[in-house]
Parts: structure tokens; C-alpha cells; sequence
């Protein structure tokens, strides 16, 4: 089986969760960009003050900018064994620059798996999303509902809908999502490494055909 795998897909395909049962399964290192990054921010990093200072001033972060963070977040991994990396690269010159560094360490990326999920769908995944006030359980009106109208099962607590999981939100994500990502597919597609994998069903369905796909290739 490759070891050496992007995930790309839109918001609410799942990434995440595929990614880190790929992570257990093949006993290899789960790097989620967004994550790392918010824990560069919470620990006041050097690296992560910069990146802060342009995400606070509305501005997009540089491309040199994302490089240096990711490169030191990369360099906390053993990734000799294989990785599993989320959220990066997003631009041709990331992907790039991300090749450059695994020429150093003696590796490549062997697959990119492009998780796709029709625009519809994802506007329920993430629009859908109640999230209780007081414990944290996450609820979905279309397909996994409280029992009792916006009341937690759990604690009873209110539930509500995070300001970026509104829909107008959602399908703004979605439009710079297909805007900023065509370009990558097509470089990774181009490169004979872009593996599509649909999105839809319940999450082992998902995961056997993530899995299934990295075992024909090996």
C-alpha cells in the first residue's frame, strides 16, 4: 500500500476522519495543516505569530509564508515510515516547494487521494451542523437529529449553528474551494498521482473505497 498520501476534498468530505483511521491503520503520522496551525497559534510559536499576524489583517497569507510553516511542521515527524498530510499544499507553488522537501529526505508522494462529494451534500454536512452549548455533542438536522427539537440527548443543553456552518457560508467556502483546488487537481492528475474517490455513503463504505484504491496502486 502507498504511504506517502495527500488528501484533498471539499469542506465536509471527510478528510479528517479518513485520514486518522488511514493514520491507525497503517501506523503512520496524520498532519492536519489546519490543526498544526492552531496549535502554532495557541503556543505563540514564532512561525505562528507570523502566519497570525496576516490571517488578523484579512490578508492572504504568502505562499513563502505557509512554506516555512509547514516545513517546521513537517521537520516534528519521523517520515521515513510514510505520512498522511491534510490541507497542504493548496497551490501549485506549494506543491512544488512540498515536492523539493521530500527530495531531500529521499521521498515522493505516491498518491493523492481526491475525496469528492457532491455540492449539495456538503452544504447538508456542514449547514446541517448543531453543536450543544454546553457539552460539545455534535448533532446534524438531516441525518443525525436530537431526539427533542434542539435539545441535547445528552445534557439537554441548547443547540446551535456555528456562524461558519450557516449555509451562505458554506457555499462561499465551496465557490474559493473549486477556485483555489481545480489547479492542483489538475497538476497532480497531470502527474499521474490524482486518485477520486466518492464521498457519499456511510464512513467504512468511504473507507474501503480510500483503501481499496491505495492497495491497487501499490
Amino acid at each position: 500500500m502507498k504511504k506517502n498520501i495527500i488528501l484533498l476534498g471539499p469542506p465536509g468530505a471527510g478528510k479528517g476522519t479518513q485520514g486518522q483511521l488511514l493514520s491507525k491503520k497503517l501506523n503512520i503520522p496524520f498532519i492536519s495543516s489546519g490543526d498544526a496551525l492552531r496549535e502554532e497559534i495557541n503556543q505563540k510559536s514564532a512561525i505562528g505569530e507570523k502566519v497570525d499576524s496576516f490571517i488578523k489583517k484579512g490578508a492572504l497569507v504568502p505562499d513563502y509564508v505557509i512554506e516555512e510553516f509547514i516545513a517546521a511542521v513537517l521537520n516534528k515527524y519521523d517520515l521515513s515510515r510514510g505520512f498522511i498530510l491534510d490541507g497542504f499544499p493548496r497551490t501549485i507553488h506549494q506543491a512544488d516547494f512540498l515536492n523539493n522537501y521530500l527530495k531531500d529526505i529521499n521521498a515522493k508522494v505516491d498518491a493523492v487521494i481526491y475525496i469528492s462529494l457532491p455540492e449539495e451534500e456538503i452544504v447538508k454536512r456542514i449547514s446541517g451542523r448543531r453543536v450543544c452549548k454546553q457539552c460539545g455533542a455534535v448533532y446534524n438536522i438531516y441525518f443525525n437529529p436530537p431526539k427533542h427539537d434542539m435539545k441535547c440527548d445528552r445534557c439537554g443543553g441548547e443547540l446551535v449553528q456555528r456562524p461558519d456552518d450557516k449555509k451562505e457560508v458554506v457555499e462561499h467556502r465551496i465557490k474559493v474551494y473549486k477556485q483555489e483546488t481545480k489547479p492542483l487537481i489538475d497538476y497532480y492528475n497531470n502527474h499521474h498521482l490524482l486518485y477520486e474517490v466518492q464521498g457519499q455513503g456511510i464512513l467504512q463504505d468511504v473507507t474501503e473505497r480510500v483503501e481499496k484504491v491505495l492497495n491497487d496502486r501499490t
